[in-house]
C-alpha cells in the first residue's frame, strides 16, 4: 500500500515520463540521426578534428592518438570499434568532409544542444526518467529512491512539493535503502542488532528492541567519528614531527659521510695505487708460471700421445698374429711381433691434490694481515667513520658497511619469525608449468598450458617468480618433489624471453639458484656451479638477510642443516623463483606458523 507522498512523487513521474517523452523523441530523431553519425565513440562527443581510419570507423585525431600510443608496446594498433589491426600505424589526415558536417550541425544548433546532453557511459550512474538513450544521472533523491539528469531534476528546485527530499551524489545503490521483507523506505535503526529497518520493522520482528531514527543514530555515530578523525589528526601530527626528525638526522649522516669520503679519499689514494701495483705484479708473476707449467704438461702430454700410438699400432700387430691359421706362420713371426719394448716410464703421472698457487694466495692473505695490523697501531687516531672504511675493505662477521648486523638465527623457531607468505605470479609463469593451490604450487606438466600473453612471462623457461618483492629479513620454505628442482631468488628485471642462458635462474648476474636433487645438488650463480653437502631434505628453507647481502639456505627436517650461505650486495628488491625440469617435478611454498 502506497503512503501519500509516495503518491505524489509516481504521480509527478507519470506527467514527467508523458511530458518529456515527446520531447525525447523528437529530440532523438533529430539529434541521434546526425549526431551519433558525426559523434566520436571514445568520447561520445561531436567530432573534433574527425579523422577516418582504414578500416572506415571515424575519431577525433587527439582521442584515436590517445587510444593508440597505449598499444605502442604491442607493435600493433586497433580500432576501437571493430577491433581490425593495423600494422603498421596509419597516418592520420583529417577529414574534411566530415569537419564540414560538424560546423553545419553546430551552426543548427542541434549540436550545442546535443553537446549539452551527457550521455552516460558504462560506469555512469543514469538517469531513470530518461528514454532511448539514457543521460548521466547528476544527482539521486533518498525520498524517491531515484536518480535525475540535470533536465529531469529541475521539479526537485522548482516545486515545493519536494522541499523536503534530500539529494545526493548520484548513487547505484538507492535500492538498498528500501527493506526486503515490507518494501519500504528504511529510515530507522535497531541498536539492538545493528541494523537500518523500516517502521514496520520496528513494530515486527524487531518489537521491544532499541531502536532510534536513523538521522538520530547517524548523529551521535558522527560525533563518535569525529573524535576518532581528532585522534587520527593528533596521531598524524606527531608522527610528522618524527618523519621531520628523521629527514634532519638523514641529511646529517649525508653530510657527515660526504665529508669523510672527501677527506679520506686523499689519504688512501696513494695506498690504493701501490696496492694495485702491487696486484699487477702477482698477476704478471702468475701468468708467467701459468704458462710454463701449462707448457711442461703439454709436452708431457704429446709425449704420452706417440707412446700411445706406438702402443695401438703393436696391439694391432699382435691381434693381425692371433687370427694366423697357419700356424708355421705364426710361430715364425711370434719371436718379434711378441717383443716389447721396456716402457721409459712405468709410472703413472701423478699431481698434487691441492689448488695451484694456493701458497700465493696464503702469502698475500699474510701480507693483508700485516698491514692490517699496522694501519691498526699507527692510525690509532682515525674516527670511527674511517675505521668503518676498512671493514669494506675487510668486512668482520657481523658487519656489513659499517653497520652492527643481528645475528642470523640458529633454529627453526628464530627464522619463522621472520617467515613471509609466498605467492607465484601467474603472469611470469612458463607455459610448461600450472599453478595450484592459490598460487602456491607449481608443477612440471606434459601438456601446454594456455596463458595469456604478458611481457613478464617466461616464453622458453619452465620458471615462475613470486608476486611478493622480498627485502629486508625474510625467511621461507619450499617442499619439493621429483629429479630436477631449481629454488632461486632474482631481480625483477631478469631476462624473460627467449630460449638463451640468460633467462635461466643462475646463469647471470641477476639470479642466485640452488638445484636440488638427491644426487649431485650444487649450487649456481653468473653461470659459476659450486657443489653443496648432499642429499637434500625434501623441504628447503631460505632465508634472506638483503640489508646484510646474506642468502642462506637450509635442509629442514628435524634440524636445520646449512647447505649454502652467499655473502654479497643485493641492489635491487629480489623475488623468490622455481624452475621444474622435468615433467611431474613439483614444488610449492608451505603456510608457516
Amino acid at each position: 500500500m502506497l503512503n501519500r507522498s509516495q503518491l505524489k512523487v509516481l504521480s509527478l513521474k507519470t506527467k514527467l515520463n508523458q511530458s518529456s517523452r515527446h520531447e525525447a523523441e523528437m529530440e532523438q530523431k533529430g539529434a541521434e540521426l546526425d549526431q551519433e553519425n558525426i559523434s566520436c565513440s571514445i568520447c561520445l562527443d561531436l567530432l573534433k578534428v574527425p579523422v577516418t581510419i582504414p578500416c572506415g570507423h571515424s575519431y577525433c585525431m587527439s582521442c584515436i592518438q590517445t587510444h593508440w600510443d597505449g598499444e605502442d608496446g604491442k607493435n600493433l594498433h586497433s580500432c576501437p570499434q571493430c577491433r581490425h589491426t593495423f600494422i603498421p600505424r596509419p597516418v592520420l589526415v583529417k577529414n574534411t568532409l566530415l569537419a564540414d558536417l560538424v560546423e553545419q550541425l553546430k551552426k543548427t544548433g542541434l549540436g550545442a544542444a546535443a553537446a549539452d546532453h551527457c550521455y552516460a557511459g558504462a560506469e555512469d550512474v543514469v538517469c531513470d526518467f530518461c528514454t532511448g538513450r539514457k543521460l548521466k544521472a547528476v544527482k539521486s533523491c533518498l525520498v524517491c529512491l531515484v536518480s535525475y539528469c540535470h533536465k529531469h531534476l529541475q521539479p526537485h528546485y522548482e516545486s515545493a512539493a519536494f522541499k523536503k527530499h534530500k539529494l545526493v551524489d548520484p548513487s547505484e545503490k538507492l535500492q538498498e535503502n528500501i527493506c526486503s521483507g515490507h518494501n519500504e523506505v528504511m529510515k530507522m535503526f535497531c541498536r539492538t542488532d545493528g541494523q537500518c529497518i523500516c517502521y514496520l520493522c520496528s513494530v515486527d520482528e524487531h518489537k521491544g528492541h532499541d531502536t532510534v531514527s536513523s538521522a538520530a543514530e547517524r548523529t551521535e555515530r558522527q560525533k563518535e567519528l569525529e573524535l576518532s578523525r581528532q585522534k587520527i589528526q593528533q596521531r598524524m601530527k606527531d608522527k610528522q614531527k618524527d618523519v621531520k626528525v628523521l629527514q634532519q638526522e638523514a641529511e646529517n649522516i649525508s653530510r657527515c659521510a660526504d665529508e669523510a669520503v672527501e677527506k679520506n679519499r686523499k689519504i688512501l689514494s696513494e695506498l690504493i695505487q701501490l696496492l694495485e701495483e702491487r696486484r699487477s705484479d702477482v698477476e704478471r708473476q702468475i701468468r708467467s708460471k701459468e704458462e710454463t707449467e701449462v707448457s711442461r704438461v703439454k709436452e708431457l702430454e704429446r709425449k704420452l700421445e706417440q707412446e700411445m700410438t706406438e702402443l695401438r699400432r703393436k696391439d694391432a700387430e699382435m691381434d693381425k698374429l692371433a687370427q694366423t691359421h697357419d700356424h708355421n706362420q705364426f710361430l715364425l713371426q711370434y719371436p718379434s711381433v711378441s717383443t716389447l719394448r721396456e716402457d721409459p716410464d712405468s709410472s703413472h703421472v701423478h699431481v698434487r691434490p691441492q689448488s695451484y698457487f694456493e701458497d700465493v694466495t696464503t702469502a698475500v692473505s699474510e701480507l693483508r694481515e700485516k698491514l692490517q695490523l699496522s694501519l691498526t697501531e699507527e692510525w690509532t687516531n682515525i674516527s670511527l667513520s674511517i675505521s668503518q672504511t676498512q671493514v669494506l675493505l675487510e668486512p668482520e662477521p657481523q658487519t656489513r658497511a659499517g653497520f652492527l648486523l643481528e645475528p642470523e638465527p640458529q633454529t627453526r623457531a628464530g627464522f619463522l619469525q621472520y617467515s613471509r607468505q609466498i605467492t607465484l605470479d601467474p603472469n611470469t609463469v612458463n607455459e610448461d608449468l600450472s599453478l595450484s593451490e592459490e598460487n602456491r604450487r607449481g608443477t612440471r606438466m606434459s601438456q601446454t598450458q594456455n596463458y595469456p600473453d604478458h611481457p613478464d612471462r617466461f616464453s622458453d623457461w619452465s620458471q615462475v617468480l613470486s608476486r611478493e618483492s622480498l627485502t629486508g629479513r625474510c625467511y621461507w620454505e619450499v617442499e619439493w618433489k621429483g629429479r630436477g628442482v631449481v629454488v632461486a631468488v632474482a631481480y625483477k628485471d631478469i631476462q624473460r624471453k627467449g630460449g638463451s642462458d640468460e633467462c635461466l635462474f643462475g646463469y647471470n648476474d641477476k639470479s642466485w639458484s640452488l638445484y636440488s636433487n638427491n644426487n649431485s645438488p650444487y649450487f649456481r650463480h653468473n653461470r659459476v656451479s659450486s657443489s653443496v653437502p648432499g642429499p637434500l631434505s625434501s623441504r628447503i628453507g631460505v632465508y634472506l638477510d638483503h640489508t646484510a647481502g646474506i642468502l642462506s639456505f637450509y635442509s629442514v627436517s628435524e634440524t636445520m642443516t646449512l647447505i649454502h650461505r652467499v655473502q654479497t650486495t643485493f641492489t635491487k628488491p629480489l623475488y623468490a623463483g622455481l624452475c621444474l625440469w622435468l615433467v611431474g617435478d613439483t614444488a610449492h611454498f608451505p603456510k608457516l606458523h
